[in-house]
């Protein structure tokens, strides 16, 4: 029961941090008072709070362990989390470069029905409901492009310095990619030490309700946050 409960306990922590920061989509006041202020080539530092964003990112950490919880093969979690890069990585770099204006409480409300839908998935719901299995990877991909406008959405609120913008987008997309290869070796040192225990089918639906509610969560203050804005 440990290790389930161990599982239970990192979900349960992610959960709690929706009430301080669900509508900062990770970027602390720190970081938002950085990234209004310099100007010029900053790489390191913009890789630096890449990398933070996306390990201290639930949304997307939740979405990553719903995306590799029944994948055993690393060449398929290879496909999977690249896919999810490449949505990330284009409507990031492309939502600040043009200037994308959109709603970050919709944009952060859809992300958290990608926690849903990938809940549900790995629940086996649409085969059981709509009688047909959608395409993962294609769903990967789309709600990535998703993920990664969400944060797109925050950069430009925080008015981004034109002087060095491109170098300073390309380090911190370096350093997403970086914080998410360190947050999906936690995430998989994790599963596969569950999965060895007899404990791990027992569970595994329990932790996928739990995510969805933790989706359902995020989905309702951030459309609370739309309304009352």
């Amino acid at each position: 029961m440990r290790q389930p409960l161990i599982l239970m306990a990192m979900i349960a922590l992610a959960l709690l941090a929706f009430a301080s920061t669900a509508f900062a989509h990770a970027v602390t006041e720190g970081d938002k008072g950085y990234i209004q202020e310099v100007s010029g080539k900053k790489l390191i530092p913009f890789m630096y709070l890449g990398a933070k964003h996306m390990v201290t990112g639930y949304d997307h950490l939740l979405f990553l362990f719903g995306v590799v919880f029944f994948l055993y093969k690393m060449k398929h979690v290879a496909i999977y989390v690249s896919l999810f890069a490449i949505g990330h990585s284009t409507t990031m770099l492309a939502g600040v470069y043009f200037g994308w204006n959109v709603s970050a409480y919709l944009i952060d409300a859809i992300i958290g029905l990608s926690v849903v839908y990938k809940a549900l998935d790995n629940l086996g719901a649409y085969q059981r409901w709509f009688g047909f299995q959608p395409n993962t990877k294609a769903a990967t991909l789309i709600f990535g492009f998703f993920h990664g406008l969400g944060l797109a959405t925050k950069i430009l609120e925080y008015e981004i310095a034109q002087d060095g913008l491109i170098p300073n987008l390309l380090a911190f997309n370096v350093g997403v990619e970086i914080g998410q290869l360190i947050a999906l070796a936690m995430i998989l040192i994790v599963m596969g030490y569950w999965r060895k225990q007899a404990s791990f089918w027992k569970h595994a639906y329990t932790a996928n309700v739990v995510m969805m509610s933790a989706g359902f969560i995020l989905i309702g203050y951030q459309m609370t946050g739309y309304f009352v804005a």
